[in-house]
């Protein structure tokens, strides 16, 4: 098991790369970008965008483009836009042979020099390998602490969802199984397609409208994984607090993803059900719920582990994107969005990263769970 686990190790660096690649080379063809969005600020509003940040702890403030000669109406002086461009390492500053001094654009001898896309992809994953995500363009801090601060909130709202899900699944899927055909089998399946066909976004919506105090019923708070004032409370109302703010996210997170597996778990059942050695444990005079949980159950339960994977990264991706919008989480998901819209590299190729490391890491997890509940499982014979 440890070879199998080596070799998928490995096979994470291949796969993180081409997701680097491949969303490296989309932002090279996105129009507008950084400092297209700083320029359209400053010539729409005649302010710069608050709090530009390059590769240091400095901002550029307004008096700052002042000293570089921001003449408003008449044009971005070449100077300034050059700045920018180092700012935010699209460009180096090269100054001429025998320069002495702090290399400066406001030097004549010194000038911008942009950097070619390849080699700035090579810097990029450089600094990946040792985990270093650089700063946020539009904020003054590292991604790795931005990272660090959004994570809990997406890692939360993943693992709660999938737990539920499961919970509510495997007995509801089993009981269809088991009662294949009947009417308490038809009226489930009708809730469940139900389910399934409303999309996430909708069902989270619907459940502010009508218990967030939309035009119903304000049981839940509306947004938020905690109130105000939630440092001053004991330890048991923290942990009131914070189940009552997660209960509505966490439910709109779990609605397809509780369709979707009460399903496989009932085909499952009802395929090992009807294999020989079931028949066999009747006819030798086992009882019903020992033939179920003590021969079926392990083998069925093989399939439905399998989507552990699909379930949980579905959730974590699709539900820390949508979910923590709506319901103003400040995770993960949110923070891509937001970097997305204002083009903040950094920040995009930093939870991407995030993103593809935990699905592998989750893949991984899938496989040794295989083993735990199935020993006669041995990856170490595969080739791959």
């Amino acid at each position: 098991m440890g070879a199998y686990i080596l070799r998928r190790v490995l096979l994470m660096i291949p796969t993180l790369l081409g997701i680097m690649v491949i969303n490296f080379a989309l932002t090279q063809f996105v129009p507008g970008g950084p400092i297209e969005q700083v320029i359209a600020q400053l010539e729409g509003d005649g302010d710069v965008f608050a709090g530009i940040s390059g590769g240091g702890s400095e901002t550029m403030g307004a008096n700052e483009i002042e000293s570089v000669g921001y003449e408003g109406a008449r044009g971005l002086p070449p100077q300034f836009l050059d700045e920018l461009r180092v700012q935010f390492n699209f460009a180096r500053i090269v100054c001429a042979e025998g320069f002495t001094g702090t290399p400066n654009l406001r030097n004549d001898q010194c000038a911008a020099e942009e950097i070619p896309g390849l080699e700035r992809f090579g810097l990029m994953i450089w600094d990946y390998v040792r985990f270093d995500f650089g700063e946020s363009y539009f904020r003054s801090i590292s991604v790795i602490d931005l990272v660090i601060e959004k994570l809990p909130v997406s890692i939360t709202l993943g693992l709660w969802s999938t737990l539920i899900a499961y919970l509510i699944s495997i007995p509801l899927g089993i009981a269809k199984a088991t009662r294949d055909g009947t009417k308490f089998d038809t009226w489930t399946s009708g809730v469940i397609i139900v389910a399934y066909a409303i999309p996430g976004f909708l069902f989270a919506i619907m459940l502010l409208v009508l218990f967030a105090g939309g035009r119903y019923f304000q049981i839940f708070p509306l947004r938020g994984l905690t109130s105000d004032g939630w440092a001053e409370m004991s330890l048991i109302q923290q942990i009131g607090d914070y189940f009552w703010h997660i209960t509505l996210p966490v439910l709109a997170s779990t609605i397809s993803a509780f369709a979707t597996l009460t399903l496989l778990t009932k085909n499952s059942f009802l395929d090992e059900i009807r294999k020989q050695y079931v028949m066999t444990a009747r006819a030798k005079g086992l009882k019903e719920s020992r033939v179920l949980y003590g021969h079926v159950f392990r083998n069925a339960m093989l399939i439905v582990i399998a989507g552990f994977p699909a379930v949980f990264v579905g959730v974590f991706f699709g539900g820390s994107l949508i979910i923590e919008t709506i319901f103003s989480l400040d995770g993960l998901g949110r923070l891509a969005f937001e970097a997305a819209v204002s083009r903040d590299y950094p920040v995009i190729f930093g939870t991407l990263f995030v993103f593809g490391l935990i699905g592998l890491f989750v893949n991984i997890l899938s496989d040794l769970m295989y083993v735990w509940i199935d020993p006669r499982i041995d990856f170490d014979t595969r080739e791959t």
